[in-house]
This record gives C-alpha cells, sequence and structure tokens, in this order.
C-alpha cells in the first residue's frame, strides 16, 4: 500500500485524513472506507468500530498494528470489487469515501512522528565530511550506525514551502531514504528488525551548513543547524510493495538540474542494524521516524554549491515519487 495524509476543505473547514493512493487519480479515505464497508456487513456502530480499528490519522493506524493492517486490507479489497461496477459509494452520512487527486492536499505522512532520529549510513557522504574539517575517518563509525535526534515537530510535506532560517548564508538540502517504525520493540534482534517497519518515505534534512559548522567544532549536535525544518513525503509505501528497499535509485533536482544519484544499495549501514542498535535496552514505539543519512553526493556541502531563494528542491526515489519544497526567504 501507499499510505498517505492528505488534507480535504469541507464545509466545517480543512480536515487532514489517512488515505491510501488508489491510483495516479484517486485516493481513497481508509476510515470512511472502514466504516462504510463494515456498514455493509451489518455491522450497528460501524462508525465508532472503524475509529477503533482503522483511526482516521496514521499515528494512530500504526499503534492499531497488525489488527489495523487486516481490517485495512479487507476494505480495500471490498471496495476495490464495488469500484470495478462502475459506482463511487458514499458513507452513511454522505461523505466522500473516494477523492479525486487534484481535489486534495497531501501532506507528510506523519505529520508529527513519535521521535525522529536521523543516522550516518552511507559512507562516502560521511568520509567527505571529514575529509572538509580536515579529520580521518573514525574507526567507531564502521562498528556501529551513529544518530543525532532532531526536531520531530518541524517536519513539513510534499509541495510545502521550506523558509530559510535568518541565521545562515549556507542553506542545504539532503537526499534520503527514511523509514517510520510501525511495531513497537525492545532489544531486537536485527534478524526480525524487518517485522517492526511499517514502510518507506524520501527524507530531506534541510541544514544550515554555516551554523552546523560551529556546532560541531564543540563536539555536540547538530541542533539548530536542522532543526527548522525536516520535509518527508509524498507517500509512506509500505515493505510488501517497495520490494528491496537496498536496490533504489536516488535523484536530487534542483530547478529540474540535477545535482546528486545515488542508490541505497551503498548503505554500510541496514535499517534493520539501526533498529537492532536504537532498541538496545531502549524501546522503539510506532511512529518513530529513521532517517538514513544522506546518500554519497546527495547535498551541496559536498558539491560546494548552495540553494537559494526560490529554488525548487525535488527530491526522487524510485518505487516511493518525489518530495518537492520550494526554498523562500522572507
Amino acid at each position: 500500500m501507499r499510505l498517505c495524509t492528505f488534507e480535504v476543505k469541507t464545509p466545517l473547514g480543512k480536515q487532514s485524513r489517512l488515505g491510501i493512493v488508489f491510483d495516479e487519480k484517486s485516493i481513497i479515505d481508509l476510515n470512511s472506507a472502514c466504516a462504510w464497508h463494515l456498514q455493509r456487513k451489518g455491522e450497528p456502530q460501524p462508525y465508532r468500530l472503524a475509529n477503533a480499528l482503522v483511526p482516521p490519522t496514521l499515528i494512530e493506524y500504526l499503534r492499531g498494528g497488525a489488527t489495523s493492517v487486516t481490517f485495512a486490507n479487507a476494505t480495500i479489497e471490498h471496495l476495490t470489487q464495488e469500484l470495478k461496477t462502475g459506482t463511487s459509494p458514499t458513507g452513511l452520512n454522505g461523505e466522500s469515501i473516494v477523492f479525486r487527486t487534484p481535489d486534495v492536499r497531501l501532506m507528510a505522512p506523519l505529520p508529527r512522528p513519535a521521535s525522529m532520529r536521523d543516522f550516518y549510513s552511507f559512507e562516502e557522504h560521511v568520509k567527505k565530511g571529514f575529509e572538509k574539517r580536515g579529520e580521518p575517518m573514525p574507526a567507531e563509525w564502521y562498528e556501529m550506525p551513529v544518530y543525532y535526534k532532531g526536531n520531530h515537530q518541524s517536519i513539513i510535506g510534499p509541495d510545502e514551502d521550506v523558509h530559510w532560517p535568518s541565521f545562515t548564508q549556507q542553506f542545504d538540502y539532503e537526499l534520503e531514504l527514511a523509514i517510520i517504525i510501525g511495531k513497537a520493540g525492545r532489544n531486537i534482534p536485527e534478524a526480525r528488525a524487518r517485522e517492526h517497519i511499517a514502510g518507506f518515505t524520501i527524507m530531506n534534512d534541510f541544514s544550515a551548513r554555516d551554523m552546523q559548522k560551529k556546532e560541531m567544532k564543540v563536539r555536540l549536535g547538530p541542533a539548530k543547524g536542522k532543526d527548522f525544518a525536516t520535509a518527508i513525503g509524498p507517500v509512506l509505501v509500505t515493505p510488501d510493495e517497495i520490494g528491496d528497499p537496498y536496490t533504489l535509485k536516488m535523484t536530487a533536482r534542483i530547478n529540474g538540474e540535477v545535482w546528486s544519484e545515488g542508490n541505497s544499495r551503498a548503505m554500510y549501514h541496514s535499517f534493520e542494524k539501526m533498529i537492532a542498535f536504537v532498541s538496545m535496552d531502549e524501546t522503539i514505539e510506532p511512529g518513530d521516524l529513521f532517517g538514513s543519512g544522506t546518500v554519497g553526493k546527495g547535498c551541496g556541502l559536498e558539491l560546494d554549491r548552495w540553494l537559494k531563494p526560490g529554488d525548487i528542491v525535488e527530491l526522487e526515489i524510485e518505487g516511493i515519487g518525489i518530495l518537492k519544497n520550494r526554498v523562500v526567504k522572507p
């Protein structure tokens, strides 16, 4: 499945809902579709049960675990058969279940992750960073998947403007693959770690490089150099649909020009290893966001090229889509 969070205008104002990208032309409201499905089965309180089984937000859906996934799959199967008849079903109160893609706005698939960790898993990118600081590559990097904790409250989604921080002259993008955790766990063995991945998305870890450089000189951070904005999206692709997550082509375009190309196969530390490492004597939760770190040559820092106000940044990862943001300076 290709899960999304979408915003729709209603007479009561804008609402955000959990959806599935059904095809290029339509998005299904999962919660409303589940209520419709339950009503068709004779459930006397379909809305009440749908809110428990397939909630209208991704974070609550993930917390529902296997039960939510099972009912979502059954709902989509039933609805697909109905759509093949040429009808467009509506809910008991006349609400829409299927939306035309142009009529809604895609948001970050998980607008407020439970937490955010960004790793450092591509050797080429790591080596270049230490080279620019005039330092040797640390042997410890090969031993464990190190990470920093970012600001999970500053997430933006596809087609949202990213605002240029007032404290930087070196504004940068970072091309990353990311996962969202779908199952809680503690002391998870690497061999079982994939069971805890809800899906894959694209991540742009925007960076104020001059501020980050100052922070790293005192061996703490990064913090202010990154905490102002991180983009994710456009969708969350479930593991059964993504296939092999370590063969995905990764591309960054600025104003239509290709700046970066890479592939997820270059990850030295896998997501499974990250999950095993983080969960050592620590519980990971549904809705935790893990970024891969920047693919080699996947940022302006490595290329000695910087973003400018008005730039359109497009990150594309095979099997997921395109995450597009415009840089805006007040």
